[in-house]
């Protein structure tokens, strides 16, 4: 479970609060707790968690998944680079000009979300997400999944180098270098307020292409298709499986991360809890009291069941006729729960032999 503390909290808001409400209170905090007004050894820590907060709930979708599941339904859906990105407007607005985001940013994060370090380029790729669902016998047995992606991976002709085969690199001539270009601006009361943004020649990488690669055009990647086996675990549960390095590709930097969404589907005959599984059958009064033999349903095939005479209707355990645990041994048990069936109407003669056995009871 994330150790975060709950975006409202950070913000100081009422989860019902409004979207104006929730900009307001951001707008407040952030021009306190900015790094270039605020000296404090904290600030900035607390800088980078306002924004955070603030870039899910000021999205509609990102505040319904974060209000349903929490940190990690939104981490779970969102890479650390689109979260945050939801802060921009209200940051540009206040501070002026989408360089000093991507500079705060760029700060917050630990220096450089480049390759090898240097300026803005997509250190991270986005995480992708695959869902599927399963049916109860399926997590009795597993299930295998062959999946196939639409992801953007590293270009085969050039090995996300970029350049064309036996052709090198150069430092570019923009930002020698360095990746970003900084610009020096006056913002009124706040003084000098440098500006830096991304080198839109080399894409903040820093380096050029002597010649392009043909394929990828110097990207270094290109979109593509790959498929990915995986196998659906036993005794699965409802909740999100992460592939490491199977998002879209980043050539010198860090992979994202696939993530499988599992949902189990409901049953017409069974119910689960944990490892058991619960089913209910009617039986006649009259099984039960003179006893009988069934055949019951289970998800491997039907078993034969010996109902003694006397039987009270409350259940029957079947040992290991259950699911499988994810992480444990073993199986649990499935509860044949037994509701007695009372006829509405009687015959005349079904009457007299209840009436006989009554006296006879008393």
């Amino acid at each position: 479970m994330s150790s975060k503390r709950d975006y409202y909290e950070v913000l100081g808001v009422d989860r019902r609060a409004s979207a104006d409400e929730i900009k307001k209170q951001y707008r407040k905090l952030a021009l306190k707790f900015h790094p270039d007004r605020n000296n404090t050894a904290d600030a900035a820590e607390h800088f980078k968690e306002i924004s955070e907060a603030y870039a899910v709930l000021s999205d509609g979708a990102k505040r319904g998944l974060y209000d349903q599941h929490g940190h990690a339904g939104v981490s779970g859906q969102y890479s650390t680079e689109d979260i945050f990105s939801g802060a921009r407007g209200t940051f540009d607005e206040m501070f002026g000009g989408a360089g000093n985001f991507e500079s705060i940013f760029e700060q917050l994060l630990g220096g450089g979300r480049g390759r090898g370090g240097r300026g803005f380029g997509a250190w991270q790729g986005r995480d992708l997400l695959y869902e599927t669902s399963v049916t109860l016998e399926e997590v009795l047995h597993g299930k295998q999944l062959d999946i196939e992606l639409n992801k953007i991976m590293a270009c085969e002709e050039c090995r996300g180098s970029g350049c064309h085969p036996g052709t090198g690199r150069k430092v570019c001539g923009s930002c020698s270098g360095r990746g970003q270009i900084s610009k020096a601006r006056r913002m009124g009361g706040f003084g000098s307020f440098v500006t830096t943004m991304p080198c839109s020649q080399c894409n903040a990488r820093g380096w050029e292409a002597e010649r392009p690669c043909d394929e990828c055009k110097g990207k270094g990647s290109r979109r593509g298709r790959k498929r990915i086996a995986f196998r659906v675990p036993p005794g699965v549960v409802d909740g999100d499986y992460t592939i490491e390095g199977e998002g879209d590709e980043v050539p010198e930097g860090r992979n994202g991360n696939l993530i499988i969404r599992v949902r189990v589907r409901q049953h017409d005959t069974f119910s689960r809890d944990g490892r058991d599984i619960h089913m209910t059958i009617p039986i006649s009064m009259v099984d039960l009291a003179l006893g009988c033999v069934v055949d019951v349903p289970t998800l491997d095939g039907k078993q034969t069941i010996k109902i003694s005479p006397g039987t009270q209707p409350e259940y029957i355990k079947l040992r290991g006729k259950g699911v499988p645990h994810i992480h444990q041994r073993g199986k649990g048990s499935m509860y044949v729960h037994l509701v007695a069936q009372i006829p509405k109407k009687l015959s005349k003669t079904q009457k007299r032999l209840l009436e006989e056995f009554k006296r006879s009871d008393g």
